[in-house]
């Protein structure tokens, strides 16, 4: 008996406290409200991250087996695809050592001198030609290699979906501002919108490229008039995402 007693009490309790809440004034209330917005386009431009890498004993004899290749690859690039952006970067040139071996007891390690030398440059490519990139890679690839693709947004692009961004964070604003009046028990007519910051204006989310240090890449033989069959890609597409903050008060 004591037990449903305290079980009534409790439920009492209960019901009290959330009628209370329910009731609870909201009048000039000041409520946070953050939203969020995306837009997806289909990506209209390519980074592509071509190199070039040689070793020899001759550190000189290295040195211009890249620039002869180099030299070459930016001809064909550009006879491929003429409105392609051409940028050379991350030139380097480090030593190769020998392996260490252990060394018997008490013997003194010797200097080590560099057994050859190895030499390499990077190219980056930027084109909105995506129907022939297969074909100018492929063309380039018969002397450099295919270090990265970056597949993204033109920035006239990004502008033209600029206000598509806006209008999708507006809106999801005002859906979470109704479905809170509602949570209140008032009506959305009575809610005042204060303020509104668009905190994630013009913050685009872009890959990283490539760092200009050089990538540590095994080196490769070509011949100079080597064929490559044509790749393929997809370029898939990018989401532009924007947040905003609005603060709503209720008359």
């Amino acid at each position: 008996m004591t037990v449903m007693k305290s079980v009534l009490v409790a439920a009492a309790a209960t019901i009290a406290l959330s009628a209370q809440a329910q009731t609870l004034p909201t009048s000039g209330t000041l409520v946070v409200v953050p939203a969020f917005g995306e837009v997806k386009h289909v990506n209209d431009q390519v980074v592509a991250t071509l190199a070039i890498e040689e070793q020899d004993k001759d550190k000189a004899a290295a040195a211009s087996r890249v620039n002869q290749k180099m030299n070459k690859g930016i001809a064909i690039v550009k006879q491929a695809d003429p409105s392609a952006a051409l940028k050379s970067y991350g030139y380097y040139t480090y030593p190769v050592y020998p392996e260490e071996r252990p060394l018997p007891a008490g013997a003194v390690a010797k200097p080590r001198l560099p057994t050859a030398w190895r030499v390499g440059q990077y190219l980056e490519v930027t084109t909105a030609n995506l129907a022939s990139l297969p074909k100018t890679v492929s063309a380039a690839q018969g002397v450099l290699t295919l270090n990265g693709l970056n597949f993204g947004l033109k920035p006239e692009t990004i502008r033209l979906l600029d206000d598509q961004r806006i209008a999708a964070t507006y809106k999801n604003l005002n859906g979470r501002v109704a479905a809170i009046a509602k949570a209140m028990g008032r009506n959305v007519s009575d809610a005042v919108l204060d303020t509104v910051d668009f905190e994630g204006s013009g913050n685009y989310a872009t890959e990283s490229r490539a760092a200009a240090a050089p990538m540590m890449m095994r080196s490769a033989k070509m011949a100079e008039d080597s064929t490559v069959a044509e790749p393929s890609f997809e370029p898939g597409e990018t989401t532009l995402d924007m947040r905003v903050v609005g603060k709503v008060k209720f008359k």
